[in-house]
């Protein structure tokens, strides 16, 4: 399985922006359908957002469309997560997922990743 490194959280005013990166090392990403899941304090891990192994289709959680966008650059073995409008309810740690077999298909249920990143905090204040 590939590793995933996340990078790019941090603090930021509701109304800012920020942009994850998840880097893939040891196994390329590029078969495989990607995704960020976040976790607040107390709550479990949620589906945010994810893209087709060829960019041509994403899917995003409700309360994201409009203010995030998820892509990916397969030479780099990197996915991305701009995230803009953010609000306090945005905070948590993000994590960037590899499903498990090589798909075209994006899933949404956590169970289908098999590949995890450590996380990064992103924290928005109001």
């Amino acid at each position: 399985q590939a590793q995933l490194v996340e990078s790019g959280g941090g603090l930021v005013q509701a109304g800012g922006s920020l942009r994850l990166s998840c880097t893939g090392s040891g196994r390329t990403i590029s078969r495989y359908s990607m995704g960020w899941v976040r976790q607040a304090p107390g709550k479990e891990r949620e589906f945010v957002a994810g893209i087709n192994w060829d960019s041509r289709r994403s899917l995003y959680r409700d309360s994201v469309k409009g203010r995030f966008a998820i892509s990916r650059d397969n030479a780099e073995n990197t996915v991305y997560l701009t995230m803009n409008n953010l609000k306090p309810e945005d905070s948590a740690v993000y994590y960037c997922a590899a499903q498990r077999y090589p798909s075209g298909v994006i899933r949404y249920n956590l169970e289908d990743f098999g590949s995890w990143g450590q996380g990064t905090q992103v924290t928005v204040s109001s």
